[in-house]
Order: C-alpha cells, then sequence, then structure tokens
C-alpha cells in the first residue's frame, strides 16, 4: 500500500497556513481535478480524493491538532472507518463552488416556472402617434398544449415518478469515501418521467403557436418607448405563469414634420410680395391644412406657432404646438417689364440694386441672402 503523502504537501501550503489559505488551495485543486472536468481520467480523480482529504483534516482544528502532532497515525481509527465522516460531500464542495459543477443544493425542476418575455418592434407613423392606433401583430410563441394540458402525457397516462431519483431530481454516487449528487440524467432534474409522450407536442408539455394580438398604440409616445402586455409571452411550465409581450416603438420619420418635444416644426414658403404686404395663407398640418395670417414686413425665418397642432401628451390632456417657420422664395425668371418695376421701387427706398456692403437692402436680401431657397 502506497504510503500517504504528507497533507500539506498535498495543499501546497505552509504548516502554519491559515484556514483561508487552506481553502483557497484547495478550491484551485478541487477545479483542476474534480472528475466533472476530467471524466475517466483515474489520475484526475485520484489526485481530487486526495486533495479532498488533505482539506478534510486541515479544516477541522481538532483533526488538524491531532496531525500536526502524530502525523497520520494520529487520524487511526478516524479516517477510511467509521470514525471518520467526511460528511455530504454537498456540504463540503458546494460552499466553496455553488453549483458549479452541477451539484449541490439544486431546486428541483417541478417547481413552477414563468414563461419567458417575448420582445416585439412596431414601426407606426407620426399620424399614428397623434391619433392612436390599434396594431395586429402575428405573434409565434409557446403555448400549453391543450392535448395534455401542459404535463407532457398522452390523455388518460399521467407523469410518473423517476425510478432512478424517486421523484428528488438528484443522484447519488459513491466514489470511495465521497458522496457526489448530480442532476438525474434520466429525468433531467424534474423528478418525473413521461412514460407515454403527448402526441401533440412530444412530452414538452408546450407548443409553438403563432397568434394575432391586438396592440393599443397609446398617442403621443416616441421612438424608443416601451410597455408590457401581460400574459402575452411565451407560456410557463409546471403551472408557472406566461410571460409578457415587450413591445418597442420606432416612429418613422416623416416627409413634412420634424418632432421637437411635443411640438411639430415645418415651413412654408411666401413671395417677398406677400412678406412685404402681408397675407393669408395656408399651411399643412397632420389633419389636412390651417390658415396662417402673416403680417407685413414679415422677415425670413419668422417663426409661427398655431396651438394645439402638435403631438398629444402622453397620459395628459392636451397638445404641443405646430411650429412654421416662413422662407421667402425669390422670384425667378423676370420679364424686363417686372425688372423694371423692382427697379424702380428700388430707386424709390434709395436702395442699390447690386450692394456690396454685409448689410444690404430689400433686394439684397431677397436676392442675395436667401437665394439658397430657390435651390430646395
Amino acid at each position: 500500500m502506497a504510503q500517504k503523502r504528507d497533507y500539506y504537501e498535498v495543499l501546497s501550503v505552509g504548516r502554519n497556513a491559515t484556514e483561508d489559505e487552506i481553502k483557497k488551495a484547495y478550491r484551485k485543486l478541487a477545479i483542476k481535478y474534480h472528475p466533472d472536468k476530467n471524466p475517466g481520467n483515474k489520475d484526475a480523480e485520484d489526485s481530487f480524493k486526495e486533495a479532498t482529504e488533505a482539506y478534510e483534516v486541515l479544516r477541522d482544528s481538532d483533526k488538524r491538532g491531532r496531525y500536526d502532532q502524530f502525523g497520520h497515525a494520529g487520524l487511526e481509527g478516524m479516517t477510511g472507518g467509521p470514525g471518520f465522516d467526511f460528511g455530504n460531500f454537498d456540504d463540503l464542495v458546494g460552499g466553496l463552488f455553488g453549483e458549479a459543477f452541477g451539484f449541490g443544493n439544486s431546486r428541483r425542476r417541478t417547481e413552477p416556472d414563468r414563461g419567458r418575455n417575448i420582445p416585439v418592434e412596431i414601426e407606426i407613423s407620426l399620424e399614428d402617434v397623434i391619433h392612436g392606433k390599434t396594431v395586429t401583430i402575428e405573434v409565434p410563441r409557446l403555448e400549453t398544449c391543450t392535448r395534455c394540458n401542459g404535463n407532457g402525457a398522452e390523455p388518460g397516462f399521467r407523469p410518473e415518478t423517476c425510478p432512478d431519483c424517486r421523484g428528488r431530481g438528484q443522484v447519488t454516487y459513491s466514489q470511495g469515501f465521497l458522496t457526489v449528487s448530480r442532476t438525474c440524467p434520466r429525468c433531467r432534474g424534474e423528478g418525473r418521467v413521461v412514460a407515454h409522450p403527448c402526441g401533440a407536442c412530444n412530452g414538452r408539455g408546450v407548443s409553438r403557436e403563432t397568434r394575432k394580438i391586438n396592440v393599443e398604440i397609446p398617442k403621443g409616445i416616441d421612438s424608443g418607448f416601451k410597455f408590457q402586455l401581460r400574459g402575452e409571452g411565451n407560456a410557463g411550465t409546471n403551472g408557472g405563469l406566461p410571460g409578457n409581450l415587450v413591445v418597442a416603438i420606432h416612429v418613422l420619420p416623416h416627409e413634412t414634420f420634424t418632432r421637437e418635444d411635443n411640438n411639430l416644426i415645418t415651413s412654408a414658403k411666401i413671395s417677398f410680395v406677400q412678406a412685404a404686404l402681408g397675407a393669408e395663407i395656408e399651411v399643412p398640418t397632420v389633419d389636412g391644412t390651417e390658415k396662417l395670417t402673416i403680417p407685413p414686413e414679415t422677415q425670413y425665418g419668422k417663426q409661427f406657432r398655431i396651438r394645439g397642432k402638435g403631438v398629444p401628451y402622453y397620459n395628459h390632456y392636451g397638445s404641443g404646438d405646430l411650429v412654421v417657420q416662413v422662407r421667402i422664395q425669390t422670384p425667378t425668371k423676370l420679364t424686363p417689364e417686372e425688372r423694371e418695376i423692382l427697379s424702380q421701387f428700388a430707386r424709390l427706398r434709395g436702395e442699390q440694386e447690386h450692394s456690396e456692403h454685409e448689410n444690404g437692402g430689400f433686394f439684397d436680401k431677397l436676392f442675395h441672402r436667401h437665394h439658397d431657397d430657390n435651390d430646395k
């Protein structure tokens, strides 16, 4: 029989090592040599057992004291016999690693599990935001099988207690002096098996269906807005509640309007005569057109507000405004008569027709400062 190695040597720690240092050393070796990471490797299994034995002794102050004084002989009658109990392996290792290796304190999978949420994105128009809308979408989701009512068994049969784990969801293996609990491979931790699987869902208890769901789009929302429809997600298992449908909104760009908070921004082109003398024009709104009075001597870029013609406030009364920015159009393809009339007007005002100054007169602003408007 091979002579046992010194426990301090096994864990590669000094004889004055603290309890924390011993625990860290054992953790490192256990991760390296654990059977789950080294399937079929006898040397790794032996190293794992050796490290576990050393840790069990050195972590216990009484056993460590006897070992320090008498060596392995001081533990005779304790190790390898009725007096030496490593305890449940789950308690020994589970506290160090949790469920890193798939064992220790695993809950059975027969407990109710809530279904997963389903995320969807819906594209809507600006008009939908202002007026609200009901959108019908098709959602593929998992639903409780109607044939077996979710238990996975053919009608007339019921799931049976797993004969391997006797309903615990775990099986216990003995490896020498070690006792290891793992998820039962037969029932996969559920604690039950279906001997006669449902023909509709193949024993899964759920089936994939596509459903049409009506989604109410609230007024006043914007891109990025999210809300949930409770219970419209995937079905739960073992009696668990269904998940939710998580709806994300994307508002498509509009050709005419730009949104700023709850205001809508647009522009209106007027002639320089309308700008100078004033006029009544029609401007577009989401619902059609609205009359807007342009006062005399209106300057380029002047903004006007039409109250309440913007976007409704979400979950509040009222709406934002429609903001109209005036853009003055410079006339093109002037006739000789029109040019002469404009020239006379400029002379009456004492203005040069082609000013070189930065701040020119009326026609400088119209024909030069805003010439880019004609290209739009």
